[in-house]
């Protein structure tokens, strides 16, 4: 399973970064790619730009595609929504599998990933046949949410790009 992990923090490194690589792991995936948009800089602003289009294409031709976000203001980061800009809408992320992530400093916008990110990647034309994952950015690890999740939605995510579990 070729999983490809957009990490929309403006830090680059950052706590989503890990929180998304170890997705990518609970979901048994065989390779992956990363995609830190912080690196992509002022290339995100110029439509011309070759770093950035490479990288659209890379989440195109991903099985899976774990699109993960910090919670600004009770939604994913501006940063993010700059690099699915780049999408065509209703087929951008067509035949894509992603999993929306968002991490957060408390509960209270705990359903943010839910009513604002999954839905914008199934504009995009991403299958998203899970519930979205949110998780508290400061959760001690091993995280039992985060293991909870993947061992619950494992077997639908590898179903649905053609892999037995």
């Amino acid at each position: 399973m070729n999983v490809s992990v957009v990490v929309g923090n403006p830090k680059a490194r950052s706590r989503t970064w890990d929180a998304a690589h170890r997705i990518a792991q609970g979901l048994g995936a065989g390779s992956v790619t990363s995609i830190d948009v912080a690196d992509l800089g002022p290339g995100l602003l110029d439509w011309g730009d070759v770093t950035v289009s490479r990288a659209v294409e890379t989440v195109r031709a991903s099985d899976v595609a774990i699109i993960a976000s910090p919670t600004f203001k009770a939604t994913y980061s501006g940063l993010l929504k700059l690099f699915l800009d780049r999408f065509d809408t209703g087929t951008g992320l067509e035949g894509v599998v992603a999993v929306p992530l968002m991490l957060g400093a408390g509960p209270a916008h705990q359903l943010a990933a839910e009513v604002h990110l999954k839905p914008l990647l199934v504009e995009l034309g991403a299958t998203v046949p899970t519930p979205a994952l949110y998780l508290l950015d400061s959760a001690t690890q091993p995280n039992p949410v985060e293991r909870a999740w993947t061992e619950r939605w494992r077997p639908a995510i590898t179903l649905s790009v053609g892999v037995t579990p």
